[in-house]
């Protein structure tokens, strides 16, 4: 929850891979003895972290996965002794630290490229089925928290005249909450591993996320879940009321302990300042939570309440007296961890993060139009209900006045009752899109290692490596995207050889009629300087191109995917001497 609450892309998860060993792409003169993967935060292995192709697309046996050198950021995996000449397919997949899985692919080739490569084989990707009940399960249980809490503490703060009416709710919440924790811990291998549902009652399944900080996670919070309830079930079987700071110390320590659940699994438990963001996703969730959860709560009560006279004043009264001071925590809580999962401007509105933060802000903003106008209505309410004393008849000549009205609280006009049902209903409709933001926004690789990603990383020491640039392409078409990865072999000043790959819309290997690559260095300019690359069978190659000058350049790739539609696309390209 944010203000509210050159290698293969990740799937849809938060470790970004930052580097590898190989580089992706790079020829190689001697075969390396193992890949390392460097991630931007901590991940965790899984039995089938690495499976690696050979060039005929067979796969190798390799050792188990492994972390480099005690590092937990990185993923590494021994080779064969000895790899023939061609080009190897690495397809891995790793947990991120804040509990999502990630997965992509990498080449590298030994001697020389395959001249007709294999197509790679699929990338493992999320198993849709998996990913949507994972999906509704966490939805579920953000919004089951809400009600939960939120009910605690309008029960508890706002003090309705009569509770009976919102026991079935809470108990709803509660069941729903238990039920959605137990089906993401169940759920939590197959998600891992991109596998069928069907998988989540093998007995590797269900022991492998006790040893996982997110499924350990998920058992505290179902042990934290039962406790309650026992609790709970023997203090009304004895008839026990607890006196009322005994209730809400009770209630704000179990409720802490439940938010903590969230907050050390998700984006708060990795990145910069982990003990900060940790406390502030805390009281982010516990603020969330008093306020709409206490708002359907409210609007339970609304809905069951017949007559004015039947709700005093001081309940929705002190209501917006709780919500005020809970969205003052969430603005807190949320400009920091806005700032935390950003990383900077630019970021809000170039990665998927800042526009689904954008799109959540807007919701927020209804919101809080919303809540204004509930809190006019409650306004009025109270000032209708204030006493009002009846008129001193006076001393002198002639009768007393009457008083306006009878003396002690009147009861707050129908009109004004209605107009707080049906703003606060549009409060409960605008938080149920917050929510569904929120959901999505856990699920969506932050803004600041989004960006940290896009950065070229340091060559791999000890490695001779070529210059890869992968530029994607769009001619507007249908079908008509993809990406070109070329090489410039060495890639320093002098003769260099020229490969260029074309891959379509599903990641794989794609033929175009026509590829044409020219170089240009505007500081100096030179250029375009045409690479005249041929079609060699799956690939394009030009064996002898010459680089006269080192410093920045710019590669243009001119695409062509059909008789009419073409498109050019360029990058920059560091030269060397």
């Amino acid at each position: 929850m944010s203000l509210l609450l050159g290698t293969a892309a990740p799937a849809s998860a938060h470790a970004v891979l930052r580097a590898t060993d190989p580089a992706d792409g790079t020829v190689l003169r001697t075969a390396p003895r193992q890949v390392t993967l460097t991630f931007s935060e901590s991940v965790g292995l899984l039995t089938d972290s690495f499976r690696v192709y050979d060039p005929g697309n067979h796969r190798l046996r390799t050792g188990p996965a492994a972390h480099a050198s005690g590092r937990s950021d990185t993923a590494g995996v021994t080779l064969p002794a000895r790899l023939a000449t061609g080009t190897y397919t690495v397809a891995w997949r790793v947990v991120s630290a804040d509990s999502h899985p990630v997965s992509g692919a990498l080449t590298f080739s030994v001697g020389e490229r395959t001249a007709a490569p294999a197509a790679p084989p699929p990338e493992r990707t999320e198993n849709p089925v998996t990913t949507a009940l994972h999906t509704i399960a966490r939805y579920l249980a953000y919004l089951s928290l809400a009600l939960l809490l939120g009910t605690a503490a309008f029960v508890a703060y706002c003090r309705p005249p009569a509770t009976a009416h919102l026991r079935a709710p809470v108990l709803a919440a509660a069941a729903t909450l238990l039920t959605t924790t137990a089906a993401l811990y169940l759920l939590r291998t197959p998600y891992e591993e991109g596998t069928s549902p069907a998988t989540a009652l093998t007995l590797s399944s269900l022991t492998r996320p006790a040893t996982t900080r997110p499924g350990l996670l998920l058992l505290v919070r179902l042990g934290l879940l039962v406790l309650a309830a026992a609790g709970a079930a023997l203090l009304r079987a004895r008839r026990i009321r607890l006196p009322r700071r005994a209730g809400l110390a009770a209630a704000a320590v179990s409720g802490g302990a439940l938010s903590l659940t969230w907050s050390a699994s998700d984006h708060a438990s990795a990145g910069i300042q982990v003990p900060a963001a940790v406390v502030s996703a805390t009281l982010h969730l516990l603020a969330m939570a008093a306020w709409l959860g206490g708002l359907a709560a409210l609007l339970w009560t609304l809905r069951r309440t017949t007559a004015p006279a039947a709700l005093p004043s001081s309940v929705p009264v002190r209501f917006s007296r709780m919500a005020f001071a809970s969205v003052t925590v969430l603005v807190v809580t949320g400009v920091y961890q806005s700032w935390r999962g950003l990383g900077s401007w630019q970021a809000l509105t170039d990665t998927a993060y800042g526009r689904t933060l954008l799109a959540k802000l807007a919701a927020v903003a209804a919101l809080l139009l919303a809540a204004a106008c509930s809190r006019t209505w409650t306004t009025r309410m109270a000032r209708a209900a204030v006493p009002v004393r009846a008129r001193v008849p006076e001393p002198a000549m002639g009768p007393p006045l009457p008083p306006e009205r009878p003396p002690g609280p009147a009861p707050a006009p129908a009109a004004h009752l209605h107009l707080l049902r049906r703003s606060v209903l549009a409060e409960a409709v605008a938080a149920v899109l917050v929510l569904a933001l929120t959901t999505l926004l856990t699920s969506t690789v932050p803004g600041r290692a989004a960006t940290e990603s896009a950065r070229p990383g340091p060559a791999p020491a000890g490695i001779p490596t070529a210059s890869v640039t992968t530029i994607p392409f769009d001619v507007g078409t249908p079908g008509g995207n993809g990406r070109v990865q070329i090489t410039l072999d060495p890639g320093r000043v002098g003769e260099n050889s020229v490969q260029a790959v074309v891959y379509g819309p599903d990641g794989g290997l794609s033929t175009v009629p026509e590829l044409r690559l020219t170089l240009l260095l505007p500081a100096q300019h030179l250029g375009p300087l045409d690479t005249k690359v041929t079609d060699r069978g799956g690939y394009w190659a030009a064996d002898a191109f010459t680089l006269p000058l080192p410093g920045t350049w710019t590669l243009r790739a001119t695409v062509r995917v059909s008789d009419v539609d073409q498109v050019t696309v360029s990058a920059p390209v560091r030269v060397t001497r």
